[in-house]
């Protein structure tokens, strides 16, 4: 086999246009078997094999390698030769294959070594494995290409921990040997690896060594090179530094921590050997004498020190004086008396493990008092430190502070105890022993109201000795205190479309604690939208976007005052913000056209309909005022609610509809408005009786001769409706009658015609009185009016006077109950034109019409009054009540005589 290595400069990368920091140097190593010519088809079927080797960094596109040029084959083939890999896999990720030339380049945007070969990438050899398959079939060849990826020093020794501790005994011999836990890791391999290990700062003590093991891994040891002591030095702070072996090379480090721990090499000692203290003879017991104090330099279970006294120590000094073995603090353990020896020597003991003794002398001179004031032991039950109590803030009433022992020395006199100063504290005789006061508090203390207090115990004997034991008390402060909002409501007013991030309002509460129980936080409530904000120190509150109060009006949420204690405190407080408005919004009606239908006969300044208008702006910008454009007389609209009334009762007779232009404009400035078009249609109802135009009075009568044929027309009731359809639609009926012989007129239900049924006798003269009822078709109640037909039958009027006294008598007449026929049709005589009765009853079931029907009925009306003008009268009483007996002073009238015709 041919081993051929090829060598890519620098120069060559600069051509293909690669970063100089990227660029590397190429190595290529081709191993070409020489078996056969370079173009047959025996040497295309073997397997080949390929070696490359470069450096990682390398970027994306740079030339690998050329499989035709690197095995030496021709590309003059037909068909032309194609390359691939036979599995894209891993490769794919990391290379490119010309498929019709055969070049091989780098595809990652940079080939990193640690990247290709995680699992061991302190390894030399990290080889990426190709398979490439050169076809068509009569050239088919496998090539085994590997690529072989030289490590560069672009990793830096790096240690797992920031902070490495190691302990060594303070007594540890020069040349001890520790090892050092977590040493760097570098994921290059060789040379760039870990190479060796150093510290900033050796204190003249220590040094390092670096061992290495059969892997190649390399341990750091910290060796002592000087004496240690835990009491001159504890602990020892440096940096360690790791280095590896590239070009330039890279370092790593962490913080050192040599914790030097304490070994018992040091005994108790007295700072000085001999003590004198002197007490009064009248010295309570229990009382504190002195105090021994040895220091053992040692730590923990080194440093315990215990007292005793000596043997040499008399029996008897021992009996008077106690020793704490603990404290080193001597008290006196019995009463003093005039017996009692006045000199004590007292040689005492500190004991430490595994030391001799140190030895002080302490001598004690008992005086003789003549007269000895009381003695007053405090016993405290509160903290109490140099003579100064610490009470919490938040301590119940009542509670105890300290005992007090009121002592007499001599026992000689009766001793008086009370308590001097100000502040809410009570002494007090505790019941079940003699001589003894509790000390303790009256009511609740506040740190914020007062701090200190000076107060003094007093015990006063009967000789007027007094002693005072003064006494000062400290209110510890307690986060009892949340943070108070100088308003527990804040009301806040911002104009709708305002800048981002605009200034609502600045927050401030106060918290009567001290220290950090009174700083103070302020934070948004859950219930604040989220496009407010609220800085947390400032307490500004602001909002980061554009407002529109159309959208919403009214914002309500919490906003929190936390102060810093343990537990942290809070209050609440409400914002309340109201986006003001401005005039952005015209008036706007709910419809640009609205039709209302009104019954004729609707009350004045009834509720024709309602104008529906809104404006989405409010206060002045939203007030609407409401106006006719077109200009009415008839027609009001009340502003405030949108009513459209009419001053007067409209008359579908008169008007069948009304057309409106109505204005809506708002008070902003300037002023916006719009204006929408208002149909109003009448609906004919039926509110029009039936009007009897003759006969014309009820007091009128007629002349009717005995002559007269049956079935002849004697007279005729005449009435029309201003109504239409079949509000209109009238019939006639006799529904009451009175004369000789009543039964004798008939009239006609369709045309009010009154005709003579059968022929008059000589017994059947006189006054005829018919009650004719004229009823209309309305619904739902049909309306009617009544009349008296008067007939007198005679053959001549001889005495007028009595005929009119006769028509102004009651007329004693019975209702008949029977309904009469009502006709479909219009009862109203034809005139000239037949066709307008069939045209009057098909416009009146239509209200559309009604114009026409009245026109056409004021016509009929014009022609017949020019007929029977001798017969009107400027009376038109027609209606008549129905009730039994009936008035009828009415005005008289003058008969009118009727013959045969």
């Amino acid at each position: 086999m041919l081993l051929k290595v090829f060598h890519i400069s620098r120069s060559h990368l600069l051509k293909q246009s690669i970063p100089l920091h990227d660029q590397h140097f190429l190595f290529l190593c081709l191993i070409v078997p020489l078996t056969g010519p370079a173009i047959s088809s025996a040497s295309y079927s073997t397997a080949s094999e390929l070696l490359y080797m470069l450096h990682e960094g390398l970027p994306k596109g740079i030339l690998i390698g050329n499989i035709v040029r690197d095995l030496q084959l021709g590309l003059l083939t037909d068909p032309p030769l194609s390359f691939s890999l036979a599995s894209k896999g891993l490769s794919g990720k990391y290379v490119t294959l010309d498929n019709s030339t055969g070049e091989l380049y780098t595809s990652a945007e940079e080939l990193d070594r640690e990247a290709l070969c995680p699992h061991n990438p302190g390894a030399q050899d990290c080889v990426l494995l190709l398979d490439i398959i050169i076809l068509p079939q009569e050239y088919f060849r496998l090539i085994k290409v590997k690529i072989a990826v030289i490590d560069v020093n672009d990793n830096a020794p790096m240690f797992p921990v920031a902070q490495i501790y190691i302990t060594v005994p303070e007594n540890a011999p020069v040349n001890t040997r520790l090892v050092i836990e977590h040493p760097a890791y570098d994921p290059d391999g060789g040379l760039n690896g870990v190479q060796t290990y150093r510290l900033v700062d050796y204190y003249g003590v220590f040094t390092l060594d670096v061992e290495e093991n059969e892997s190649g891994e390399r341990t750091p040891y910290l060796i002592i090179m000087g004496t240690l002591d835990r009491e001159v030095k504890s602990e020892y702070k440096t940096i360690i530094i790791a280095e590896d072996g590239g070009n330039p090379p890279l370092v790593g480090s962490a913080t050192l921590s040599i914790l030097i721990s304490d070994v018992n090499d040091n005994c108790p000692q007295f700072s000085e050997s001999a003590m004198n203290v002197t007490i009064p003879g009248n010295s309570s017991v229990g009382m504190k004498v002195t105090m021994v104090q040895a220091v053992d330099i040692d730590l923990g279970s080194n440093a315990i020190i215990t007292y005793a006294f000596s043997e040499r120590v008399p029996q008897s000094s021992k009996e008077l004086f106690y020793l704490d073995e603990n404290t080193g603090i001597i008290k006196l353990s019995k009463k003093v008396d005039g017996n009692t020896i006045q000199q004590h020597k007292l040689t005492i003991l500190a004991n430490g493990p595994g030391c001799i003794p140190a030895v002080i002398s302490v001598s004690i001179s008992i005086i003789k008092v003549a007269l000895r004031p009381p003695e007053v032991v405090p016993r405290y039950i509160a903290t109490e430190e140099n003579g100064i109590i610490y009470l919490k803030e938040l301590e119940p009433i009542h509670t105890p502070i300290a005992f007090f022992t009121i002592k007499d020395p001599d026992g000689k006199y009766k001793v008086k105890c009370y308590l001097e100063g100000e502040g809410p504290f009570r002494l007090g005789a505790y019941k079940t022993y003699t001589n003894e006061y509790l000390l303790e508090t009256t009511n609740t203390l506040d740190f914020e109201t007062k701090r200190i207090f000076n107060i003094s115990v007093v015990a006063l004997s009967l000789d007027g000795s007094k002693v005072r034991k003064p006494l000062q008390v400290y209110i510890l402060d307690e986060n009892d205190n949340s943070p108070v909002f100088t308003q527990p409501t804040i009301e806040v007013t911002i104009e709708e479309n305002n800048q981002a991030n605009a200034f609502l309002a600045k927050l401030h509460a106060t918290d009567a604690d001290s220290g950090e129980r009174g700083q103070i936080s302020y934070f948004l409530g859950p219930d604040a939208p989220a496009y407010f904000a609220l800085d947390k120190q400032t307490g500004i509150l602001t909002v980061t976007t554009m407002l529109d109060r159309e959208e919403k009006e009214k914002y309500r949420f919490t906003v929190k005052a936390r102060d810093s204690g343990k537990p942290p405190r809070e209050s609440v407080a409400t914002v309340h913000i109201t986006v003001l408005d401005k005039n952005d919004n015209s008036p706007r009606f709910i419809s640009k056209d609205f039709s209302f239908f009104v019954p004729e006969n609707f009350p004045g300044f009834g509720e024709i309909g309602v104008i529906s208008v809104t404006d989405a702006d409010s206060g002045q910008n939203g007030w609407i005022a409401l106006s006719i454009v077109n200009g009415s007389d008839i027609f009001v609209i009340d502003t405030g609610k949108g009513l459209l009334r009419a001053k007067v009762s409209l008359d579908r007779e008169q008007q069948s509809s009304y057309t409106l232009w109505v204005e809506a404009a708002d008070g902003g400035d300037p002023t916006l408005s719009s204006t929408a078009k208002i149909t109003i249609l009448l609906l004919d109802v039926n509110d029009n009786p039936p009007l009897v135009l003759f006969p014309q009075s009820n007091m009128s009568y007629l002349l009717v001769l005995p002559s007269t044929l049956p079935g002849s027309p004697v007279t005729e009731v005449y009435a029309v409706d201003k109504d239409t359809g079949m509000n209109a639609v009238i019939a006639y009926s006799i529904i009451g009658r009175r004369g000789p012989r009543p039964e004798s007129f008939r009239i006609d239900s369709k045309t009010g015609n009154i005709t003579l049924e059968e022929s008059l006798m000589s017994d059947d003269y006189g006054l005829y009185r018919l009650l004719v009822k004229v009823t209309d078709h309305g619904y739902p109640e049909p309306l009617f009016s009544t009349v008296m037909v008067n007939l007198f039958v005679n053959d001549t009027v001889s005495n007028e006077s009595y005929i009119e006294s006769l028509l102004r008598k009651d007329a004693d007449i019975n209702i008949e109950e029977k309904e009469p026929q009502i006709a479909i049709e219009p009862t109203h005589k034809k005139i000239e034109a037949d066709s307008c009765v069939p045209t009057l009853v098909t416009l009146s079931i239509f209200c559309l019409g009604s114009v026409i029907l009245i026109t056409l009925m004021a016509m009929y009306i014009c022609l017949r009054k020019g007929k029977k003008d001798h017969r009107i009268n400027e009376n038109l009483e027609v209606q008549i009540p129905l009730n039994g007996k009936m008035d009828f002073h009415l005005l008289d009238k003058k008969p009118i005589e009727i013959s045969n015709i």
